[in-house]
């Protein structure tokens, strides 16, 4: 029943379930209201039990919110042939006026919800994406405890009044500038100071390189992630790292239903507010994992520098906005059109062929960086050339 529409018709019992890590509370109702409501422990042996000998003629559905307990209750309800829907928090349908928030009301208004085809389930990853999915944020939390720690360490020498040693870009954190920093003359409580928070750089660095490696190793062991990620490489300006990262939070490639639906999922489509004959768009819409977004733009600075249609598709874009709009806004144009190839490399199974190769002119500085800043714009981020 995985990715089947839900029609709330073809079901005659909804329940909707409020679950903590001890307990669930459950409201069941019908097509013509309420039936029942209980409390009961966390179990999906003990809730098909109960469905089992109250409904056993009936066809029951359940639904409940995403949530820190994950995904061990819906693995339960579908394994015994039930259909189970996950809901996004912020995509349940709430009265403005309620006031009163309890386990019970939210059983029941997950229940009514459910059986007026209001709810959507988030899309549910399979136990090897998920597994790969840990693997990823474990990274992805250690690299930004790494830069974390960087900042303490130049927070730390401003406060002092003290100089940073002076490196080209991009080697600012070299082994001749952390040599620089243990010999960095200052009092003995920063020295200590110093150098514990150098030490935690270097734990850190160490279990970036282990994680990344465990990363690598897993990947590696199952044919269709290798593959897969094989044929995201192929998409320029995508590079290893980028593409184990997506194809943690997009899962099994077989529920993507449509090109379009990847810069959803992305948060790269605009925000819309239009009625009438007026049209108003915004900016994009941020929904989804801000880091793997932030990847996907520095990805795209890569790209548009290895190829030629990309780079033609930016300055056209750049050309349609203001000189200090132009690249930031064309850069999230690149990014949308890198997640549509992404899409049909994946729905297709097939490495992305370039068509036409298309020369143009390189990029100059002036074209990538906004009036009025210093530094190239995008979302701050990962760079993933490998």
């Amino acid at each position: 029943m995985r990715g089947k529409t839900f029609i709330p018709r073809d079901y005659d019992v909804f329940a909707g379930l409020d679950v903590d890590k001890r307990s669930i509370s459950v409201t069941f109702s019908n097509h013509q209201g309420f039936i029942s409501s209980l409390h009961m422990p966390y179990s999906a042996e003990h809730l098909i039990k109960h469905v089992r000998k109250h409904f056993g003629d009936q066809k029951v559905a359940f639904a409940y919110e995403a949530g820190p307990t994950g995904y061990g209750l819906y693995d339960g309800i579908v394994a015994q042939g039930y259909r189970c829907l996950i809901a996004a928090p912020a995509m349940i349908p709430r009265a403005p006026g309620q006031r009163v928030k309890t386990n019970r009301l939210d059983g029941v208004s997950l229940s009514e919800n459910l059986r007026g085809g209001q709810l959507k389930s988030i899309h549910v990853p399979t136990p090897i994406y998920r597994e790969l999915r840990h693997l990823v944020q474990l990274r992805d939390t250690v690299m930004s405890e790494g830069v974390a720690t960087k900042q303490r360490i130049k927070s730390l020498l401003l406060f002092e009044g003290l100089d940073f040693p002076t490196a080209p870009a991009g080697s600012q954190w070299s082994l001749k500038v952390k040599r620089q920093l243990q010999n960095l003359a200052c009092s003995k409580v920063v020295r200590f100071k110093l150098d514990e928070l150098l030490d935690s750089l270097e734990f850190l660095e160490k279990k970036v390189v282990k994680s990344t490696r465990e990363i690598h190793r897993f990947c590696n062991n199952d044919p269709e992630l290798s593959q897969c990620i094989q044929y995201m490489m192929s998409v320029s300006g995508i590079g290893w790292i980028v593409a184990s990262q997506l194809l943690a939070r997009i899962g099994n490639w077989r529920e993507i239903q449509n090109v379009r639906q990847m810069a959803g999922f992305l948060g790269l489509v605009p925000t819309e507010h239009s009625t009438g004959d007026r049209i108003r768009r915004g900016s994009i819409t941020h929904t989804g994992d801000g880091r793997l977004r932030s990847k996907l733009i520095q990805a795209s600075w890569s790209a548009i520098r290895q190829d030629g249609e990309l780079r033609d598709f930016y300055r056209s874009v750049c050309r349609t906005h203001p000189r200090h709009l132009g690249p930031r806004v064309a850069i999230v144009a690149v990014a949308r059109k890198l997640s549509v190839r992404i899409a049909v490399v994946l729905m297709q199974q097939r490495p992305y062929v370039v068509r036409k190769k298309i020369d143009s002119a390189p990029l100059t500085q002036e074209e990538t960086v906004p009036q009025g800043t210093t530094r190239r714009p995008g979302e701050p981020g990962e760079t993933d050339n490998s």
